[in-house]
């Protein structure tokens, strides 16, 4: 069955920076798109980030964009999210995710929170 793992969340300062990974399995990794989304409190779930198969061409939320880089490593069966110049705003759960056969997937999420 279609997994997704994420790891990496934590506490940083304003300024700082973080990498989020996903471990997925369950489906032929590289032959399908991967995103990252989250979800502050009382706010919908947003898309943050996402990366295309092999190419691996992306795109990025207006709000992320030159802060945060998605890659893949189709050998490994991952895609992790770099996070730099975090903000408060930033705070957030982190979701990873995939469309596999028309059916959507979600990991657990990872907690990032941008205190000082």
């Amino acid at each position: 069955q279609v997994q997704l793992v994420e790891s990496g969340g934590g506490l940083v300062q304003p300024g700082g920076s973080l990498t989020l990974s996903c471990a997925a399995s369950g489906f032929a990794f590289s032959s399908y798109p991967m995103s990252w989304y989250r979800q502050a409190p009382g706010k919908e779930r947003e898309l943050v980030a996402s990366i295309r198969t092999i190419a691996g061409g992306t795109n990025y939320a207006g709000s992320v964009k030159g802060r945060f880089t998605i890659s893949r490593d189709n050998a490994k069966n991952t895609v992790a999210l770099q996070m730099n110049s975090l903000k408060p705003e930033d705070t957030a759960v982190y979701f990873c995710y995939v469309i596999v056969r028309m059916k959507p997937y979600w990991g657990q999420g990872t907690q990032v929170t941008v205190s000082s």
